[in-house]
C-alpha cells in the first residue's frame, strides 16, 4: 500500500472529521491509568501513552451482548411455537485510534478464532464496521515488557492505517484501501517523499536496541519446556497465590472464554440469550448441573493449564503474564535438572 505524512497539527481536524460519521476510541487518561474510551473531545485522544488498563477487547467482543431474543406461544391445543429475533449489538463505524502491536497480535487471534470454521456473524458484523489505526511503539511500555520475545513488536497486517511518530508529524502506512480512503476524504494528509521514507527508516532502526531480548531461549521452545514441567510444584505454588478472580483473563488480549446464558422473563414467555466474558480460572467454569466439576481440577492445574496452553497452542502471550512466563519456564526447566 501507500504512505503518506500528516503534519502532527493536523491531526485534530482529522480526528473532529472522523466524529461527524463514526465512533471513535481511542486511549484516553483516567483516574487510574489509560484506558480505551470514546473520545468525545479531541484533546482527550493521548496516543503517547503507554499501555492501557485494558485491552480494546472489549470493542470487538463485548463483555456482555445479546444474541438473540425469543418469544413462546402456545395454541389452544398446547402445541408451543418459538418465535426467534436476531439481535446485534453495538454494530456501527468505528475507528479505534492508537492501538499498539501487542493489541494488535490479539485481535489478529480473535479475528482468527471467530472467522474460521463455524463464522461467528455477531463478532464478524461488528468488526466489518470497524477501523483500526495502529501506533508503532518506538519505546517499551515498561521494564517487564518482552514482546520482543514474543514476536509482537512489530505491526501484523490487520491494521487499516499504522502510524508512526517521526519528529512533527506522523508517517502513515495504509494496510487496506479502507484505510486510504478514510484517511484521504477526512485528513490532509499527503503523499510522502523519498526523504519522509529515510527518515521513518532511521526511526525504526533507532526503535529496535531499546527492546531487549528477556527470555533465554527461543519463543519456539517455551510449548516443549512447558509441556514437560506440566507437572511442576510451581503450578501449586501459585494455586494457592490465586484468588481465582479471573483479572488476569480480563486484561489479557487474547483470552476470548465466554459462557452462553439464557434468561427468561417473568411472564415466562419472553427471554433472551446473552453471551458473556468466562474465565478458565474461575471455579465456576467447569461446573456442571448439580454444582459437580467433572474435571476436578483444582487452582493448580488451572493455572498451568492457562498458560501451557496458550503457548503449546501457538497462540500470543499476552503481556498481562509480562514476566510470568520468564519466571515459571525457568523455574520449571531449573526443578527438572
Amino acid at each position: 500500500m501507500s504512505l503518506y505524512i500528516l503534519p502532527k497539527e493536523k491531526l485534530p481536524a482529522f480526528v473532529q472529521a472522523l466524529q461527524a460519521g463514526f465512533r471513535v476510541v481511542g486511549p484516553v487518561r483516567t483516574p487510574t491509568g489509560f484506558a480505551f474510551e470514546d473520545i468525545t473531545q479531541v484533546d482527550q485522544l493521548q496516543l503517547d501513552y503507554n499501555t492501557t488498563i485494558l485491552p480494546p477487547k472489549k470493542y470487538f467482543l463485548p463483555q456482555r451482548e445479546t444474541l438473540f431474543k425469543f418469544h413462546t406461544e402456545s395454541n389452544s391445543e398446547g402445541v408451543q411455537t418459538v418465535d426467534v429475533e436476531p439481535v446485534y449489538q453495538d454494530v456501527q463505524p468505528t475507528v479505534i485510534f492508537g492501538i499498539h502491536t501487542c493489541d494488535m497480535n490479539g485481535i489478529m487471534l480473535y479475528d482468527k478464532v471467530f472467522s474460521e470454521g463455524y463464522r461467528d456473524e455477531h463478532y464478524m458484523t461488528r468488526r466489518d464496521k470497524m477501523v483500526i489505526i495502529g501506533i508503532e511503539c518506538l519505546h517499551p511500555c515498561d521494564d517487564a515488557s518482552f514482546c520482543k520475545d514474543m514476536g509482537t513488536l512489530t505491526a501484523p497486517p490487520i491494521y487499516d492505517l499504522h502510524m508512526t511518530d517521526v519528529d512533527d508529524d506522523y508517517l502513515i502506512d495504509t494496510g487496506t484501501e479502507k484505510g486510504e480512503r478514510l484517511l484521504l476524504a477526512h485528513s490532509e494528509a499527503k503523499m510522502a517523499t523519498t526523504d519522509d521514507m529515510h527518515r521513518l527508516g532511521r526511526v525504526l532502526s533507532a526503535k529496535w536496541p531499546r527492546f531487549r531480548m528477556r527470555l533465554k531461549m527461543s519463543k519456539d521452545q517455551t510449548p516443549s519446556l512447558l509441556t514437560l514441567g506440566y507437572n511442576a510444584h510451581i503450578w501449586e505454588e501459585l494455586g494457592e497465590r490465586c484468588l481465582a478472580c479471573g483479572s488476569c483473563t480480563n486484561v489479557c488480549p487474547t483470552c476470548f472464554c465466554f459462557d452462553v446464558q439464557d434468561e427468561l422473563d417473568i411472564n415466562m414467555q419472553d427471554g433472551e440469550r446473552a453471551r458473556v466474558w468466562d474465565s478458565c480460572q474461575l471455579h465456576e467454569f467447569a461446573l456442571v448441573a448439580g454444582g459437580r466439576d467433572p474435571t476436578g481440577v483444582a487452582a493448580a492445574v488451572r493455572a498451568g493449564a492457562r498458560t501451557v496452553r496458550r503457548a503449546a497452542g501457538g497462540s500470543t502471550i499476552c503481556p498481562a503474564d509480562l514476566l510470568g512466563l520468564m519466571t515459571i519456564t525457568l523455574s520449571v526447566v531449573l526443578r527438572a535438572l
